[in-house]
């Protein structure tokens, strides 16, 4: 987001030395009173009311959870136009949930409701929904449940529906009743990241464009090129340095299209 130009005031939920993926990683989940604070600094010195928008994503306990949504709440005071775009960190299909129950009821109950923009993959979509999601039908009608809950916008990740050919892997975008679909190659590569990476981009471009349609294509067409560059350079993290290009002139354009 900063590469693209965006101003973002970050507020660390957790202090890992890596992702949870590597063996004998360490750190430490902040206590909510610290992210509480950090809020209340930034309103004393009036940076909330520049705030357009907030991210969240992985949140190492509800408690943490019920401070961010208390930032929301700050910067929506401040802003009544800002947007708040929820990430629901809960889990992936083949590893299942991996939060905490609390967590996982947090995310369902109280964080996708405050949303205005959603952005679950495959697995959390139909976690929250309770509704399978195998073709575009199914797809299409879990997205619209969990916008009756709350997010007007929602982005679903990592599709693999019917239709879906194996060397390929479709995002869906819908917002006010309509619908569009990305499907880009499926890369010799598994990566972490790339579901945060995706959120951000999506809310970047639809916070500057409020179209979700262009918000999909743009986006889909970033994380593409980061992957593709992560692969070709045989490595396991996402290569956002070398590949920061990427972010603002996608070598690859893909198109969304309506569905």
């Amino acid at each position: 987001m900063q590469r693209l130009g965006a101003e973002v005031l970050p507020l660390n939920t957790v202090q890992f030395s890596s992702h949870a993926g590597y063996t004998g990683w360490r750190g430490r989940v902040f206590a909510a009173a610290a992210i509480d604070e950090c809020v209340a600094g930034l309103q004393a010195v009036g940076a909330l009311v520049r705030c357009d928008g907030v991210l969240s994503g992985y949140l190492g306990t509800a408690e943490v959870g019920e401070a961010m949504l208390g930032a929301v709440a700050a910067v929506r005071a401040a802003n009544p136009l800002a947007a708040y775009c929820c990430d629901p960190v809960i889990g992936d299909a083949g590893r299942g949930v991996y939060v905490e129950a609390d967590v996982a009821a947090f995310f369902r109950k109280r964080a996708l409701p405050a949303a205005t923009v959603a952005t679950p993959n495959a697995f959390e979509l139909s976690f929250v929904t309770g509704l399978a999601v195998d073709d575009v039908a199914g797809a299409r009608r879990a997205i619209a449940a969990l916008q009756t809950t709350g997010p007007r916008v929602v982005l679903a990740t990592s599709l693999t529906l019917a239709d879906t050919p194996a060397d390929a892997l479709d995002m869906i975008a819908a917002e006010g009743g309509d619908a569009w679909r990305v499907r880009t190659p499926r890369l010799p590569i598994a990566v972490n990241g790339a579901g945060d990476l995706i959120a951000a981009l999506f809310f970047f471009h639809w916070l500057e464009r409020r179209s979700a349609a262009d918000a999909l294509a743009a986006a889909a067409s970033s994380v593409y090129g980061v992957v593709a560059a992560t692969a070709a350079a045989g490595a396991r993290e996402l290569r956002l340095v070398e590949a920061q290009d990427e972010l603002v002139r996608p070598t690859k354009r893909f198109r969304a299209e309506a569905i």
